[in-house]
């Protein structure tokens, strides 16, 4: 953690074409970051305006606990297929070292960043505290200023995608997650009605 935050971190008036991101995504065996647990990690880098694809990763985590059925059943991921999978201790130092110096992105980021969060607390005895920047948040408030309503299902990942003409990727993999977050968001900036970049500040959640 301390290699961690020795890393530059851009400043909250940052604009955003200025800075570099990682888009993040975790597939868990439920959504409580204090008693389920991190099962798979995928992201990817954007930077300057660009995702690098070949630097995306895809990582299998080994549970402490069995997989829940109503979880698996959604992503897919079984006890047999992460038993030989490493443990969270040797995953999340590649986590943070991806994650260093970047500004992570997410679909509904309260997730990642509660089970990263705790993830750290429990590893290094500190949380990680970072800027987050949402694409679910951005979406919703483009919906608003739109005076749209926000039925069930709109703010989903594919479907926030689909209004900017992004194709239908098969959701609940974390590294293709990982990847529709990145197109949305630069998506998202792209129809920015705005005379200047967006800085980290008007873009992210502290």
């Amino acid at each position: 953690m301390r290699d961690y935050y020795r890393e530059d971190y851009p400043t909250l008036d940052t604009a955003w074409c200025d800075m570099d991101f990682l888009a993040i995504d975790l597939e868990t065996s439920g959504l409580d970051p204090n008693t389920d647990e991190i099962l798979s990690v995928g992201f990817v880098p954007i930077r300057r305006g660009a995702v690098h694809l070949a630097e995306a990763r895809h990582m299998l985590v080994r549970p402490t606990r069995p997989i829940p059925e109503r979880t698996a059943i959604i992503h897919g991921l079984l006890d047999g297929t992460l038993e030989n999978a490493p443990p969270l201790d040797a995953v999340m130092p590649e986590v943070l070292k991806a994650m260093s110096a970047l500004v992570p992105v997410a679909h509904h980021a309260p997730v990642e960043r509660a089970f990263l969060s705790n993830a750290c607390k429990m590893l290094y005895g500190q949380p990680l505290v970072v800027p987050y920047v949402d694409t679910l948040r951005l979406e919703r408030r483009v919906l608003e200023r739109r005076q749209e309503a926000i039925s069930n299902g709109v703010l989903r990942l594919n479907a926030a995608r689909q209004r900017y003409n992004l194709p239908r990727y098969r959701a609940h993999n974390a590294m293709v997650d990982a990847i529709a977050s990145a197109e949305l968001f630069l998506a998202q900036v792209a129809h920015m009605d705005t005379k200047k970049p967006p800085r980290l500040d008007e873009i992210s959640v502290g």
